[in-house]
């Protein structure tokens, strides 16, 4: 009963979800007004067999990103994505565990921003949604999973960013995660999940272990930042970095000041988008 009713409550949802209310192009012949399976499944990044197997009761016990992921996806307010939790038989995410809730207001603010590189972080620095120019720049992380869409593990582990670094500038970034990461653990220590990416970064990273075991302090400010583009060569663009308060999100924005060399490479690496240039 619980699967046939968390189905029924995603088939209501996707149905009340427009494509433009969701960022996606409109037109064309559609049967409803609301979102196909295949939009859904893409903005949710599962597949579209999963959502069709959970929206007819056949797929058993969802899993807690999943359930959020279409939380994020239908735009659930949070009574919504609470109630949408209790149907998949698990217990809503509470104050002790780092929100990834975007709520409608943020994803509104990412809406009129469609033209400019925008991602959403969580606290721990888990990409939780970025938007098509954002993925022009730094790469499509479209399919990272698992720790992979965590920044501060793709930097001292993982393969990095597209992000380039003076030692200096290293010095303060990597100060400046560890701190915030710190700053998480101690906001959120009842985070499973958090507690378990620490443990990796000290154990995959001496330079990690080193800073955290330091007490290093540091905080994220604005920047000029340089990004080497495959295609479009090194863009300097200004980094900012939002929290949104009483949801502790990171919104990072990259933006170049108009008329420069870098605001042209900018608008060409967004028409590229996340297509290769033949050689």
């Amino acid at each position: 009963m619980a699967n046939a009713e968390f189905g029924r409550a995603v088939r209501r949802w996707r149905d009340r979800s427009s494509p433009q209310e969701s960022g996606l192009p409109g037109g064309g012949h559609r049967r409803a007004a609301g979102l196909r399976r295949e939009e859904l499944a893409l903005l949710a990044g599962i597949s579209a067999d999963y959502v069709t197997r959970l929206e007819q009761g056949r797929a058993a016990h969802p899993s807690a990103q999943v359930v959020e992921a279409l939380a994020r996806a239908l735009r659930l307010s949070g009574a919504e994505r609470g109630h949408l939790f209790r149907l998949a038989g698990l217990v809503p995410p509470g104050p002790e565990t780092v929100p990834t809730h975007l709520t409608p207001s943020v994803q509104r603010l990412l809406d009129r921003l469609a033209g400019t590189p925008v991602a959403v972080y969580d606290a721990c620095w888990t990409l939780l949604t970025a938007n098509p120019p954002y993925a022009a720049l730094m790469g499509d992380p479209s399919g990272w999973r698992g720790n992979e869409r965590n920044g501060v593990w793709r930097h001292f582990i993982g393969p990095g960013s597209r992000a380039r670094h003076t030692p200096e500038s290293l010095r303060a970034f990597e100060a400046a995660v560890v701190a915030d990461l710190r700053v998480a653990a101690d906001r959120y220590p009842a985070d499973r999940r958090l507690r378990r990416l620490v443990g990796e970064l000290r154990a995959g990273s001496d330079r990690f272990a080193a800073l955290w075991d330091s007490g290093t302090v540091g905080r994220h400010e604005a920047a000029h930042k340089t990004i080497d583009h495959p295609d479009a060569g090194p863009v300097t663009l200004d980094c900012d970095v939002l929290t949104v308060a009483g949801s502790d999100l990171r919104i990072m924005v990259y933006t170049a000041e108009p008329g420069t060399d870098a605001a042209e490479r900018l608008a060409l690496i967004t028409v590229l988008g996340t297509q290769t240039l033949a050689g």
